[in-house]
């Protein structure tokens, strides 16, 4: 479960138990199948792959704090985060392992479209760059922004959250050229902007969309909920995530998935690879809290902490 809606009326992450057949459950059996790459004991933080981090907003800088936090508890190697100057200080005093890149900004607080030329570099060299935590929903402006960005990104697996996805409904096939290394992370509202449908053609078959959606937009999609599908490309199987509980439906939740997803692939995890371990690691995390804590009122920036030690029981779990 990844910061699911707390709203009680069903959705489409809801798959109808006639489609259950077509589900493979998220299990430690299953992600050893899927089992992580492993640094070299000797290697250095390079061997653990660079990860970029860009978003933000005036009034949401906590959201790339979370996300950036997540990707270096999941093991990334380094870390850098780009975000508007007017938070640029701020997010760099709060995480103190990162490189801090200030960016153009527009006079709404958004992104500008010349931080991707800014960003030319970075986005040449990352393993991983994860776009959107705490974006301003600016359309016209994250739009230009994505398709410079798009540009740029060499061999990085890309990861799109909350507004940086959006761009996709009027530009669907603006990810090809990344032949499947993207992941998208959306709840069932992004979902439905993203497809342009109505809830309930999403709730009548939700499988049937994510696979239809995965891909036109060739990308692995976590459709994220009480039950949450995810699907890749590459791959008929659709798997489902029952673990969480509804304290994970929180602000902050989906930025350290993002962020979770980010740092194993910059570690070199394949973008279906490591969406499921996020989603299952994030899950995890949120269930011991649940009993640690309560079943609400636990916070988000208290999830990474929990998922080496995790991370590191479900590779080792015997069968």
């Amino acid at each position: 479960m990844k910061a699911a809606s707390l709203k009680k009326k069903k959705t489409g992450t809801q798959p109808a138990t006639a489609a259950g057949s077509q589900l493979a459950p998220v299990t430690p059996r299953l992600l050893r199948r899927f089992a992580l790459p492993q640094p070299d004991e000797e290697g250095g933080k390079e061997e653990r792959g660079r990860v970029l981090i860009i978003g933000g907003s005036p009034g949401m800088p906590g959201a790339v704090i979370l996300a950036a936090t997540a990707a270096l508890r999941a093991g990334a190697g380094k870390l850098q985060i780009a975000v508007g100057r007017q938070i640029a200080p701020h997010v760099a005093t709060a995480v103190p392992e990162a490189r801090v890149i200030a960016l153009d900004e527009t006079k709404t607080g958004a992104l500008a479209t010349t931080a991707a030329t800014q960003l030319s570099t970075e986005l040449a060299a990352a393993q991983a760059v994860l776009v959107g935590p705490g974006m301003i929903e600016d359309a016209a402006a994250n739009s230009r922004l994505m398709i410079r960005l798009l540009t740029r990104i060499e061999g990085a697996i890309l990861v799109l959250d909350a507004a940086a996805m959006l761009f996709l409904a009027q530009s669907p096939h603006s990810l090809r050229p990344l032949q499947g290394r993207a992941v998208l992370t959306p709840h069932a509202g992004e979902m439905l902007k993203l497809t342009n449908l109505e809830q309930a053609e999403l709730d009548a078959d939700p499988l049937t969309v994510l696979r239809r959606t995965v891909e036109e937009l060739s990308a692995v999609i976590t459709l994220k909920g009480r039950t949450t599908l995810i699907a890749g490309p590459a791959h008929k199987q659709i798997y489902c995530n029952r673990a969480g509980n509804v304290g994970l439906g929180i602000s902050g939740s989906g930025d350290v998935l993002a962020g979770i997803i980010a740092g194993l692939a910059a570690r070199g995890a394949a973008p279906l690879q490591a969406t499921l371990w996020g989603v299952s690691l994030h899950a995890r995390a949120g269930d011991q809290l649940a009993r640690e804590v309560g079943p609400l009122g636990y916070l988000p920036r208290e999830v990474p902490a929990l998922i080496p030690r995790l991370m590191a029981k479900l590779e080792k779990r015997k069968k």
